[in-house]
């Protein structure tokens, strides 16, 4: 039984992670109504704007890392300005948005594997990661900041969501977008402000995994599937529900290899998926966001 508070120490660290993608993608899709695939793109594009910095041109990686996920915030507006919004004007069918989201993760996803090469690269002497023992557990400093990132970007997001006129804007364009537009509502900047948000959640996760295990071209794929699950299990478009959904999943993932090999986690994953599918396809708490 040692082993039981180090699968809930790795349950909460993955769960943290997991919630970081999940609650940016639940709340894009929220007001957009779409798969948008871009989002696991947006976590590579921050790790390795990191890597670049950092080990290129030997910028200190407190400044490194911000700017990393700014280049993520920057590049989920440059796609919904350039691809998304023009697709929505035309009354693009949701397939066609996911088919052109598919297209633009490949491409990113095939330039930053010419720049950088298909190899897996580690952040490793960027930092000193030391472990912290908490009983029988060991977890990492990067682990700590992973879990305090998701605590903080829970908060951030109710306050907004709850508490700010720019949430209320929110909720009402995921309602209706189009009443929302007769109320006088700018649907178009508030969604370009939530794929800000959302991009940049994405670009903490691709970071903080990126120091944690290291980077290469197509960790946005695993991330991003992980991420979709959360958002399923938790309601599709509810930020809370994706917070719930993402340690539920953490928690099946770690203790479903409790005696069994690390490499069934995936399975683990899509099994909880389908169940739910199956059984509760409107998630936790349901697609209100």
């Amino acid at each position: 039984m040692d082993i039981v508070p180090q699968l809930v120490v790795n349950s909460l660290i993955a769960g943290s992670l997991y919630a970081l993608i999940a609650m940016g993608f639940s709340l894009i899709y929220g007001v957009t109504r779409f798969f948008n695939l871009t989002h696991g793109i947006y976590a590579v594009t921050a790790a390795y704007a990191v890597f670049y910095l950092t080990k290129t041109l030997e910028v200190n990686v407190w400044i490194a890392i911000p700017v990393g996920i700014v280049a993520a915030a920057a590049l989920g507006l440059l796609l919904e300005i350039c691809i998304y919004k023009p697709l929505r004007t035309r009354k693009a069918s949701g397939l066609v948005l996911l088919v052109a989201s598919l297209g633009a993760f490949t491409a990113i996803q095939a330039v930053i594997a010419m720049l950088f090469t298909s190899q897996f690269k580690t952040f490793s002497g960027l930092f000193e990661n030391g472990v912290v023992q908490i009983g029988s557990a060991a977890v990492t400093y990067v682990q700590i900041a992973l879990f305090a990132c998701s605590v903080v970007a829970v908060a951030l997001l109710w306050f907004l969501l709850s508490r700010t006129l720019f949430g209320r804007a929110v909720r009402a364009i995921a309602d209706d977008e189009e009443v929302a537009k007769i109320v006088g509502i700018d649907t178009d900047r508030a969604i370009r402000w939530v794929v800000l948000i959302g991009a940049a959640l994405a670009g903490v996760a691709g970071v903080l995994a990126g120091f944690d295990i290291g980077i290469n071209p197509t960790m946005g794929l695993p991330l991003l599937l992980k991420g979709i699950i959360a958002a399923v299990v938790g309601g599709m478009g509810n930020v809370y529900g994706a917070l719930l959904g993402a340690f539920l999943l953490g928690f099946a993932e770690n203790f479903g290899i409790w005696h069994i090999s690390g490499e069934w986690k995936d399975a683990i994953a899509f099994v909880v998926l389908i169940l739910f599918m199956l059984f509760r396809p409107q998630g936790i708490l349901g697609k209100k966001l």
